[in-house]
């Protein structure tokens, strides 16, 4: 076997025996694998994209998780890196060939932009997902007639059959939580969102009976964030943090904007949004306490 024989080797085999997450993650463990093995032979980008015919930003791309990759692509950078362990290349070709495979919700793919496709991919494979909203209710914990009232709001040119798509993807996504190896969540909710009675009351009033049954699942946190902090810690737009149990995959924090979004994964990017999620936690309302305020909330919509 090649000295330049990835140490991660058996990342690749869990991802192989037990795939989730969908060609996103398994795109950027490959990705990560290649950019290891390509370091380790000491071997430039250029000399890399030259093997596959492409240039250096084509392997960038490939590096980064951010296309999918051909076996034969595959194949000659592991010819080009030394790797000629046949159990290894293998693997490395299973795993390709995965890439391309679509995930559950290109289904979808009619009111899906792209740009979102790649945070699904993300929330299928995280371990932890800690998310701060401002305006909204977030996506994992909103029930269907909330999801609807936002999806209207958000694209009020769209036609009924494509706000019933949205809703649709939206439920489906929260099947994530009742898996056997379900992602923690917390949630960090603005107050203000809970008192705009978006969808009207009624749906309020569903809503938040919809946070207190899902804040009894083990495996989610909710926590609000009172009007009576005056700023927050995360003055602007909504966050969400996005943590994995492999090592191939970093911290991940996804900014959402109206018609696209940012995602951060250098080292100082992401400790910077960590450490303002955990002033935000420490600022917020306890989880108890949380939830005596969804109840009260609860109240005043009945």
């Amino acid at each position: 076997m090649s000295a330049a024989q990835p140490s991660s080797e058996p990342s690749l085999r869990r991802y192989l025996d037990h795939p989730r997450g969908g060609p996103t993650v398994l795109r950027i463990v490959l990705g990560t694998q290649l950019r290891r093995l390509r370091e380790a032979a000491g071997i430039t980008r250029e000399a890399a994209g030259d093997a596959i015919r492409g240039s250096h930003a084509k392997i960038s791309r490939l590096e980064l998780g951010r296309v999918s990759c051909k076996e034969r692509d595959v194949a000659d950078l592991l010819t080009l890196y030394n790797v000629t362990d046949e159990a290894t290349r293998s693997d490395f070709l299973k795993l390709a060939g995965r890439t391309s495979t679509p995930g559950w919700w290109h289904q979808y793919g009619d009111v899906l932009p792209g740009w979102f496709e790649t945070h699904i991919g993300l929330e299928e494979a995280a371990s932890v997902i800690r998310t701060y909203e401002v305006q909204f209710v977030p996506g994992l914990l909103q029930t269907a007639e909330y999801a609807r009232a936002v999806a209207q709001l958000g694209h009020p040119r769209s036609t009924p059959e494509e706000i019933e798509r949205r809703v649709q993807l939206r439920v489906k996504r929260q099947e994530l939580l009742t898996l056997r190896d379900a992602p923690r969540v917390w949630a960090v909710i603005d107050e203000a969102s809970l008192r705009r009675p978006l969808g009207g009351p009624e749906v309020m009033a569903g809503q938040l009976r919809h946070l207190l049954k899902m804040a009894e699942l083990p495996n989610v946190t909710l926590q609000i964030a009172p009007f009576s902090l005056g700023g927050l810690a995360a003055a602007g737009g909504p966050i969400t943090i996005l943590r994995f149990l492999e090592p191939d995959l970093p911290d991940i924090v996804y900014l959402e904007q109206l018609t696209s979004a940012l995602y951060l994964d250098k080292r100082d990017d992401v400790d910077h949004y960590l450490a303002v999620m955990d002033r935000l936690s420490a600022q917020s309302e306890s989880p108890r306490e949380s939830l005596a305020i969804l109840e009260r909330l609860l109240k005043q919509e009945s």
